[in-house]
């Protein structure tokens, strides 16, 4: 088991925390991590782009002019593809783009992503993340401790206060362990976990 150092939010050592070779000890595959980052890309889309055909664009009911003999090009509408105006070929229409990948494998990517940010140095564990009132000046003030430009922090469900605190700070976003995901994890190069949310990560993940 890796053993990782747990801090306070000044950045000061506390104490020590083990942490699961199944969690965070797994060989990182690429493929696997890139196979889930776009099912959930995928699945965000909202599908409502929408064109409309020669059959749906208004007008174009009478013939532009008579069959034969004016020297122009047969006409039959307005409302034609290659006239300006008219309806588009094989444009978008609202559809779903949304595709499931076996849990199994939406669960390996999770602790690939995991093991990755703590083989690169880029996970930190802190025993306590708690603010009285939503204040984002003094959650900054918690990320310059750590010297975080970005950062994915993982805090109890309930940690309401800390969650309104970042919303308007760039670069930063929290999430409960239901919340977390691989794109979230490798969109922020630094990944915060509150100690006590490493009981509830092996719960949902050692399944």
């Amino acid at each position: 088991m890796a053993v990782c150092d747990v801090v306070n939010t000044s950045g000061e050592k506390v104490g020590e925390v083990e942490l699961s070779d199944k969690l965070f000890g797994v060989e990182v595959n690429p493929g696997v991590l890139h196979e889930v980052v776009c099912m959930q890309r995928a699945n965000r889309r909202a599908g409502t782009a929408c064109t409309k055909t020669r059959g749906e664009v208004r007008g174009g009911g009478a013939k532009p002019w008579r069959q034969k003999g004016t020297g122009r090009a047969r006409a039959g509408s307005r409302r034609s593809p290659i006239w300006r105006g008219g309806g588009t070929t094989f444009g978008p229409k609202p559809r779903d783009y949304s595709y499931k990948l076996p849990k199994k494998v939406r669960r390996l990517a999770l602790r690939m992503a995991l093991s990755a940010r703590l083989s690169e140095g880029n996970l930190v564990v802190v025993d306590d993340f708690n603010m009285e009132v939503p204040k984002t000046r003094e959650f900054v003030k918690v990320m310059n401790n750590f010297k975080f430009d970005d950062c994915l922090i993982v805090a109890q469900e309930e940690n309401t206060n800390v969650k309104l605190s970042a919303r308007n700070a760039v670069g930063y976003k929290v999430l409960p362990v239901a919340g977390l995901n691989v794109y979230d994890i490798l969109k922020y190069s630094k990944l915060m976990l509150v100690q006590s949310t490493l009981a509830q990560l092996e719960e949902r993940l050692m399944v």
